[in-house]
């Protein structure tokens, strides 16, 4: 008698993300967002490979998520997530989470770190991002915007690996959520908590 294994494994990513005022408690966004799985898929063999552009970089925003008509009603648009050149909607900001890059001015609340339990079959990547209150230069003093096209009444969001031509923003889409518009002023912080969990998932034998 001839026994067949058959293994079936894989690996599962889902993320979710926070946004809050770290200095009201006031939480804006707490929801989970969409992976773009063949981006996603280059990045992970790319840094497991040691090559390429794979690790997450920046996190990029943009206001270009949502339709509001006369009335105030939100269409919310569907996420880009297929296509390896997806990218947000219409992307006006973008900081970099990366607290080993030289660039990141504040790697203590601009970081990413990896949790993970031992005997679990999943690693959290946590990715935190903080809007000082002066940032981006050109915001409104108030968080009263009544134009949701001002470039910083942010309504998605994404992360985003290394860049191939060093241009900030210019890397492979990993990410993208769409949300209820957020402005970011002058008299607000605002910080991100994104979550990224990369789970091992395996079968049994037949």
């Amino acid at each position: 008698m001839t026994n067949t294994i058959n293994e079936q494994n894989g690996v599962f990513v889902q993320g979710h993300i926070k946004i809050s005022d770290p200095s009201s408690g006031e939480v804006f966004v707490n929801k989970k967002n969409a992976i773009h799985y063949e981006n996603m898929s280059i990045a992970l063999a790319e840094s497991l490979g040691n090559a390429g552009q794979g690790p997450i970089a920046v996190m990029s925003f943009g206001n270009g998520g949502t339709n509001i008509d006369t009335t105030g009603v939100i269409t919310y648009l569907t996420p880009n997530s297929t296509g390896t050149n997806a990218g947000l909607y219409n992307q006006t900001f973008t900081k970099i989470v990366d607290d080993r890059n030289t660039d990141n001015l504040d790697p203590t609340r601009n970081k990413i770190e990896t949790r993970h339990v031992n005997g679990t079959n999943y690693t959290d990547i946590v990715i935190t991002c903080l809007l000082d209150y002066g940032e981006p230069n050109g915001q409104d003093a108030f968080d009263t915007a009544s134009d949701a096209d001002n470039s910083f009444v942010f309504d998605e969001l994404g992360l985003r690996s290394v860049s191939p031509d060093g241009i900030l923003g210019n890397g492979r889409l990993l990410t993208h959520v769409i949300f209820h518009p957020v402005q970011k002023s002058l008299n607000r912080l605002i910080q991100v908590d994104y979550t990224v969990r990369v789970q091992s998932l395996s079968g049994g034998n037949s």
